[in-house]
């Protein structure tokens, strides 16, 4: 019941509050596993996680170091959310996941680990290609603009409705890992969600994979399908 009342009042404020864009909503499968791996800018990415998904069996992880504060304890704990150590091995929470997962949970992730204070795509973590691997449900490459923190507040400020953009890749599966090539792949796999996270992305927001070479290609596809 309180699950459902706290959707209601996330999906409210949104409406009221916000202007939303989606593109690519085809490419989310109602049912069934998957991970949504997006790019982190703003506390608005998370709300939107509960605007989007008409689910009840989101997966969603959140910083150890908000466990702190009730309120945000109490919503965790509303909405089903894991709490995790983002700078050690969490097995305990990576355990729960995979759980979920195996059960038709639909995940969000954000591979950096954190908000980009610049906007600019950060060096992403092997977490999200990890939990791929190993569970075998497909990744969904997720990009947002317009949720920065900074940009978000001003804007209210001025009683204007920040203008949300949400575009949705095409599913993709990663292979299992092999354990005598385990780290190599990990990396491998990391550049690859963030690479199809950066193509859909304007150039100004793709940071650290603005030059590499799999977005590039990722590009060219894009160019020639279209």
């Amino acid at each position: 019941m309180l699950y459902r009342l706290v959707r209601a009042l996330i999906n409210l404020c949104v409406r009221f509050f916000t202007r939303v864009e989606v593109i690519g909503l085809e490419n989310v499968p109602k049912e069934g596993a998957f991970i949504a791996a997006s790019n982190h800018l703003g506390r608005l990415d998370g709300v939107l996680v509960y605007y989007l998904l008409k689910r009840d069996d989101v997966v969603m992880l959140v910083a150890e170091k908000y466990r702190k504060y009730p309120l945000l304890r109490w919503l965790a704990k509303i909405l089903d959310a894991t709490f995790i150590d983002r700078f050690n091995a969490d097995f305990s929470a990576l355990r729960r996941v995979l759980s979920q997962l195996k059960n038709g949970g639909a995940m969000v992730i954000a591979p950096e680990g954190t908000r980009s204070r610049t906007r600019a795509l950060l060096q992403g973590w092997s977490g999200a290609g990890y939990l791929a691997a190993r569970s075998g449900v497909p990744v969904i490459p997720v990009a947002v603009t317009g949720t920065e923190d900074d940009l978000v507040v001003a804007q209210l400020r001025r009683l204007q409705r920040p203008r949300l953009v949400v575009r949705i890749g095409k599913p993709f599966s990663l292979p299992p890992l092999n354990n005598r090539e385990r780290e190599k792949q990990l990396r491998e796999y990391t550049d690859e969600i963030m690479c199809r996270i950066a193509a859909l992305l304007p150039s100004d927001y793709r940071g650290v994979y603005a030059e590499h070479p799999r977005l590039r290609s990722l590009l060219q596809e894009s160019a020639q399908s279209a």
